[in-house]
């Protein structure tokens, strides 16, 4: 069966997902490390294409160089957040090492979530 041409929801680009025969599925084709798939499972994405997958396992990787500082712990800027006016913005690689979603609409949520109108 071939599989069905989607969006990935990361990037927005094309790509074939083959979810009804998943070892047909490129993604299948694709290593990712076990820690890349238990934060996979977190996530609102569903499927995704093959670049936001490896970018999701570099991510997530990550942690073993900036493990999360935790509650009151040193949060590096260029890595943990980046200054915009006189605000932190936390970055993609934040929201992966903290471990979960705060479902607040964060502009560079990991976890995929989107904030709905009055939500």
């Amino acid at each position: 069966m071939d599989g069905k041409q989607q969006f990935c929801p990361r990037c927005k680009k094309a790509f074939t997902c083959n979810r009804e025969n998943i070892r047909a599925c490129d993604c299948a084709q694709v290593a990712i490390s076990n820690e890349t798939r238990v934060f996979l499972t977190k996530t609102f994405y569903g499927c995704v294409c093959n670049d936001c997958l490896l970018a999701l396992d570099q991510l997530v990787a990550r942690e073993k160089e900036y493990p999360f500082p935790g509650l009151g712990g040193e949060l590096i800027e260029g890595v943990h957040y980046y200054k915009e006016d006189i605000y932190r913005v936390f970055t993609e690689f934040y929201h992966v090492s903290r471990g979960y979603c705060c479902r607040s609409g964060c502009r560079h949520c990991a976890y995929g979530f989107k904030k709905r109108y009055g939500e």
